[in-house]
């Protein structure tokens, strides 16, 4: 007989003295402690009402599919398929230990190799460092005052008797400067009438073919990050400046780092190329402004640090004159210098901006200047007068980068809620990428040098061509987020579009284009 509860045939068989029905002892037994009452009458039942009844050992009957051979052989098919399913996954399991274990090897390696070269520069530093000492012994407190930043064994030159922010006198922007923007300006906009496109840009089709070529650690492994990134498109070299708090120029030809610019207290936000004078500028957050000058052995020395910002010094753009730059800072103010002498010649504050500035660009033409706020306003500035001229609003959050396009007419700007392209004629927003979701900020835009695709740096890299106001703007290709991080922090066309340059929360440099098969193909 078998249990009224379970329907099978109970080890430890009871009856009911009221119902007479079989139970399973246990299962009647726990009923009643949490019911009171009989499972299958509903009568009140208590544990004196059951009998236990004495049989004979019982030999369970086997089950249904163990009784015949087609029963036996889909058991024995269960069975194998579940031992394959455990093997899988054993190996699966083993392939990731290997990948991790060789992981771990190539990252111990990597760190060895960066202690040695770290100790051969302190060894050197030291050694420098004594021999100056012993040529030109200096008093205590001179030494002390004199610690600056070192690059390639060389001190840099620095403002002591005025410190980070300080008010000063500003010589202005004098006539002779106003008259060389301005023919900068004609020159430019007369080139740009007759501007087409460069029978060497890549097509289309070669950017929908883009993969990565290679990637690069150029930064140190305990303050991971590249946050910056420009390219000298004659040289094909590129500038990335670092969480930790240093640039690296690296040249992507040969895939060798030239020089690492060290003396930054904290993360470099900006850097930017003035390729004609082999001069390369640093902004950081440790408010200060840094120019290199470049020397034939390929090092760059520190020729000026400026000190005119009293917080977090956010862009660093270049004038279409290469002679004049601009940085924008937290401190709400932009900065506009002469190069040569690294002297700032007017510091423009902006009263209604509470928060500061985040970004900045130069038109390519140069007499107008756009900054990104942190109110997540984009503000249009005549570089002449310094006069605010235009304010684009319709973001959410702090606009982190701003670009000009090559053809004059368009400004791709990013925030928070993605990017918006506006039309400088008539001053309005006429298209706009939502890409990602609410946590994920869009990081960078860039337009390439001939105005003709416009790249996009968040979770991801997309690739757009450039339209026209009414046209649509079609995106031609996506490319992964290949650090692990989930954020592509800046990106950067190479020469007419051959290749781009992308920099994530990791401390790899990564290049995206053709493969020299498809590349040679192409040419």
């Amino acid at each position: 007989m078998n249990c009224s509860i379970s329907g099978e045939v109970p080890e430890e068989p009871v009856v009911s003295k009221k119902s007479g029905l079989l139970y399973e002892k246990r299962l009647i037994e726990r009923h009643i402690a949490d019911y009171g009452k009989c499972p299958v009458t509903g009568d009140a039942l208590a544990v004196d009402d059951i009998v236990p009844v004495k049989t004979g050992k019982i030999v369970k009957p086997r089950s249904l599919t163990a009784a015949s051979i087609p029963g036996m052989l889909g058991m024995f098919q269960n069975e194998w398929d579940a031992l394959m399913l455990s093997n899988f996954a054993l190996e699966k399991q083993l392939h990731t230990a290997r990948q991790e274990l060789s992981h771990a090897l190539y990252q111990h390696d990597a760190a060895c190799r960066v202690i040695a070269r770290l100790k051969k520069e302190r060894d050197e530093a030291r050694s420098l460092l004594a021999q100056a000492e012993r040529q030109v012994p200096l008093p205590a407190s001179t030494a002390t005052a004199n610690v600056s930043a070192l690059s390639n064994g060389k001190r840099a030159p620095e403002d002591e008797d005025m410190g980070p922010g300080s008010k000063r006198t500003r010589p202005g922007v004098s006539e002779s400067t106003i008259a060389e923007l301005t023919e900068c300006n004609a020159a430019l906009s007369q080139q740009r009438k007759k501007r087409q496109i460069p029978p060497t840009l890549a097509p289309i089709d070669a950017l929908e073919r883009y993969t990565q070529l290679s990637s690069h650690p150029l930064h140190k492994t305990n303050k991971p990050g590249i946050i910056s990134i420009d390219i000298n498109l004659s040289k094909d070299i590129v500038a990335t400046g670092g969480i930790d708090s240093s640039a690296v120029i690296f040249d992507r030809t040969s895939g060798v780092i030239l020089s690492t610019l060290s003396g930054h207290s904290k993360k470099v936000s900006s850097v930017k190329f003035v390729a004609p004078s082999n001069v390369i500028l640093s902004g950081s957050a440790d408010k200060t402004v840094r120019i290199w000058q470049g020397s034939e052995d390929g090092n760059y020395d520190c020729k000026h640090i400026l000190k005119d910002h009293s917080a977090e010094v956010q862009a660093v753009t270049v004038h279409a004159t290469n002679n004049y730059f601009v940085t924008a800072s937290l401190d709400s103010t932009w900065c506009f210098y002469d190069l040569s002498s690294g002297l700032c010649l007017t510091q423009v504050e902006d009263t209604s901006n509470s928060m500061g500035y985040t970004s900045a660009a130069f038109h390519p033409d140069g007499l107008i200047l756009g900054t990104g706020t942190t109110e997540s306003t984009v503000r249009i500035w005549d570089v002449k007068s310094r006069g605010n001229v235009a304010n684009f609003d319709g973001h959410t959050g702090a606009v982190t980068a701003i670009s000009f396009s090559e053809n004059g007419y368009f400004l791709a700007t990013a925030a928070h809620d993605g990017v918006k392209l506006w039309d400088l004629r008539k001053l309005k927003n006429f298209r706009s990428f939502e890409l990602y979701d609410q946590d994920t900020p869009t990081n960078s835009v860039d337009f390439d040098h001939g105005g003709s695709y416009l790249a996009i740096a968040g979770s991801d890299v997309r690739i757009y061509q450039v339209g026209s106001v009414k046209a649509e703007w079609n995106c031609i290709k996506t490319l992964p987020d290949l650090s692990g991080t989930g954020k592509a922090t800046c990106v950067k066309f190479g020469s007419d579009a051959k290749y781009l340059a992308v920099g994530s929360l990791d401390r790899n440099l990564r290049i995206f284009g053709l493969p020299e098969e498809d590349a040679s193909t192409e040419s």
